[in-house]
């Protein structure tokens, strides 16, 4: 699978912008400020429906534009697909396949998958727990589109119980039986809902840790080892089930053993919303122990992790390397290029053209005052 074409309109800075891409190396070179990651910002918005340093779509839309329309052309084994999404910041997105309308945005995802590194992706390592939550959510829905379904159910399920909870804090006087019948009903939605994403979290992990483990250790020799460890809100990875009906009922006895402290707070306090993935190196956490160098490698392992994951499952993912290499030293950026090299597509973002590697040669656009120039 690679992109074949990229076609914007009022997208970030872009009032129009045609790309012809082809596999293996492709690099986007100019000073900051340009545009460069504009591009690749928008074809991992095609692959998760989301952006990677905006969290509402409105950014997305060039000031002054109602809408912004992404298109981008797949090329998998001598077949195309045109995927087209119509950004509408306050309103409804709108997806097309082939020209056609799609009912719901969600239908396309899957079709293109991509892995996306970027400087904001230290954040995995040295920001909160909401930051590695969502790593793994979009993963699991890169993984399994379904599961942009099952997350949404849970935060609506969530959002409703909160409300709850919030409304019954409020009163500061015991909750009539209406309002914990109607709390047991959402209990129970909770517990159904968090079990599956729990579920697939846990089984994510699993599989992905020794991946990671070994993205790191090629990245940093030497260093100590690097581990993840799921930490639920019911307890430790070890202790936890990934059978959904047994964590569907270990979440219900949660949330019945923390309901007088919630009717407290106003607020959930157990469930996979208040879960953490915690990044060990050696016997340290990661969080607040790393070195810069060695978050930086801890985040590349994340991701590199993922790649080698989807990879596993079938075709290679699109790998996106956003204005990464000028943050690494010699050893990492040289380890790096040769661990990136074999993929099928890899899309690269730089200020000037030293900071691409020898080792990934390829097709190079300039970009430039909004225009790219191969």
């Amino acid at each position: 699978m690679h992109v074949a074409h990229l076609s914007l309109q009022d997208f970030r800075s872009y009032a129009t912008a045609e790309v012809a891409l082809e596999p293996g190396v492709t690099a986007f070179v100019g000073p900051n400020g340009q545009g460069k990651t504009n591009l690749v910002e928008a074809i991992g918005y095609v692959a998760s429906h989301g952006s990677h340093r905006a969290a509402t779509d409105a950014p997305l839309v060039r000031h002054g534009a109602p809408r912004a329309i992404v298109r981008a052309g797949l090329v998998k084994d001598d077949r195309k697909a045109l995927i087209e999404l119509e950004i509408n910041p306050g309103k409804a997105n709108r997806a097309r396949l082939n020209r056609s309308p799609v009912p719901r945005p969600r239908e396309i995802l899957g079709l293109l998958r991509t892995v996306l590194f970027a400087p904001e992706d230290l954040a995995l390592v040295k920001g909160d727990p909401g930051e590695r939550r969502r790593f793994m959510d979009e993963l699991l829905t890169a993984r399994a589109p379904r599961f942009a379904g099952v997350r949404s159910d849970y935060d609506r399920v969530l959002k409703q119980r909160n409300a709850l909870l919030k409304s019954a804090a409020a009163h500061r006087r015991a909750p009539g039986q209406e309002v914990l019948a109607t709390l047991d009903v959402w209990d129970s939605h909770l517990a159904r809902t968090g079990a599956e994403l729990l579920a697939a979290r846990l089984d994510l992990v699993s599989a992905l840790r020794p991946l990671v483990v070994r993205a790191y250790a090629a990245l940093a020799p030497g260093s100590d080892a690097a581990d993840l460890i799921y930490k639920s809100s019911l307890g430790d990875e070890a202790e936890l089930s990934t059978d959904r009906a047994k964590l569907a009922e270990q979440l219900l006895a949660g949330v019945a053993g923390a309901r007088r402290q919630e009717l407290e707070r106003g607020v959930s306090l157990i469930g996979p919303h208040r879960d953490e993935l915690v990044l060990r190196l050696g016997e340290l956490p990661a969080r607040g122990y790393a070195s810069h160098g060695e978050s930086w490698s801890f985040a590349l392992g994340l991701r590199l992790g993922a790649f080698d994951l989807l990879r596993d499952d079938g075709d290679d993912p699109v790998l996106i390397l956003d204005d990464v290499f000028a943050e690494l030293d010699t050893g990492r950026r040289s380890r790096l290029a040769e661990m990136v090299a074999p993929a099928e597509q890899v899309l690269i973002t730089a200020a000037v053209p030293a900071d691409v590697p020898e080792e990934l040669t390829g097709v190079s656009y300039t970009v430039s005052d909004g225009e790219v120039a191969r």
